[in-house]
């Protein structure tokens, strides 16, 4: 498992603890807002904010929150706008980061990548200075219960690209951007029990780190991910897992 993914899990398990609740809402309620004031406020014919509502219900986000949000971004109710922005740069090591933001003040959002980045020896890039190293794609997770041969056999008939088996964690079914509302649906209807999905960017190659540049990355991840104006923060970096246990305890 590259480092990356790992560090998905550790943060998935905070969010459940409460550790960072607060924040994945304050998180979740932009995406609504946004999605919902580009593409409208209904889910079958936005697929954005449809992946929105997924990601709200995933993390047991109130009804409520959620229609208000929605409502937000369509101008029935009174909210902020919100501007869509990527950071590209480098972590401590070599690591390739992109990160996305959402915010209502990108002076302020830049000027707080540069501290995060500098503060643990990273840098910002240029615009696409590292964006060629990650291919976007459509990630959805099925639930701990049917048989690997079972899940790729219904994954590959529903048109997805490749099957990761998490072992306990159930599986990672990897499709094309365009291809994950249509897998989604075809394997639900096969009967299987799906949990996240969403788009990601997954690096072409990863770099391995140890040692200082590993507690400068976890530093890093966590520093970027606490940050309000951040939506989700890639990177491309592997490590020994009992090594992020250790520094992410």
């Amino acid at each position: 498992m590259s480092g990356h993914n790992r560090w998905s899990k550790l943060k998935r398990y905070k969010a459940v603890m409460g550790v960072s609740k607060g924040k994945l809402y304050t998180k979740l309620i932009k995406e609504l807002t946004v999605s919902a004031r580009l593409g409208g406020g209904s889910p079958e014919s936005n697929a954005r904010l449809r992946v929105a509502i997924l990601a709200a219900r995933e993390a047991n986000m109130p009804n409520d929150n959620i229609q208000r949000a929605i409502k937000k971004g369509t101008g029935e109710l009174e909210g902020e706008s919100y501007e869509e922005i990527v950071y590209e740069g480098y972590g401590p090591g070599g690591v390739a980061v992109l990160v996305e933001c959402l915010t209502d003040n990108r002076n302020r959002t830049a000027s707080d990548m540069r501290s995060m980045f500098s503060k643990e020896d990273g840098n910002l890039g240029a615009e696409g200075s590292v964006s060629w190293m990650f291919h976007k794609k459509g990630l959805l997770t099925v639930k701990p219960g049917p048989s690997e041969d079972e899940v790729m056999e219904k994954a590959i008939e529903a048109g997805a690209e490749d099957v990761l088996n998490h072992g306990p964690d159930g599986f990672e079914v990897r499709t094309a951007p365009a291809d994950l509302h249509a897998v989604a649906a075809s394997l639900e209807q096969a009967g299987l029990k799906l949990g996240e999905q969403k788009w990601t960017y997954l690096p072409q190659n990863t770099v391995r780190i140890e040692g200082d540049n590993a507690k400068k990355m976890l530093k890093l991840m966590e520093l970027l991910e606490d940050n309000d104006d951040v939506q989700h923060v890639h990177a491309n970096f592997e490590m020994d897992e009992s090594l992020m246990d250790s520094l992410s305890a």
